[in-house]
């Protein structure tokens, strides 16, 4: 049974680098499709709402139960501040991350409010 919970943990993590990448690159099949230009802002701004009242994903407190269910310690802190700084960065400063969300957030209005062009 640990092992189930274990799994599922892993599942919840494949899951938040989904919704990161959806955070970041939702723009361009946003612009397409309206039901995920939608999903997509109120994804953006769940996100700065997180970052702004330093709140915790609720993927990672979903990710962290499992794991303690399993029997396996949980780290502290949030998903990025865990797994992504370990391969990318030694720490990253909230002002940079919060700054990062924000380019994001306006490389994809300009996605969806750019003038089409015809190509």
């Amino acid at each position: 049974m640990k092992s189930l919970f274990l799994a599922t943990a892993d599942a919840v993590v494949v899951l938040h680098l989904l919704w990161i990448v959806f955070l970041i690159l939702g723009a361009l099949p946003g612009r397409r499709w309206a039901w995920v230009k939608w999903t997509h802002i109120a994804s953006l701004v769940f996100s700065i709402a997180l970052q702004a009242f330093s709140w915790i994903c609720p993927l990672t407190h979903l990710e962290v139960w499992l794991r303690r269910l399993g029997g396996a310690q949980p780290y502290e802190g949030t998903f990025i501040r865990h797994y992504v700084e370990q391969v990318v960065y030694a720490e990253i400063p909230r002002a940079a991350l919060f700054t990062g969300t924000l380019i994001v957030v306006a490389f994809s209005l300009w996605v969806y409010f750019a003038p089409k062009r015809k190509i």
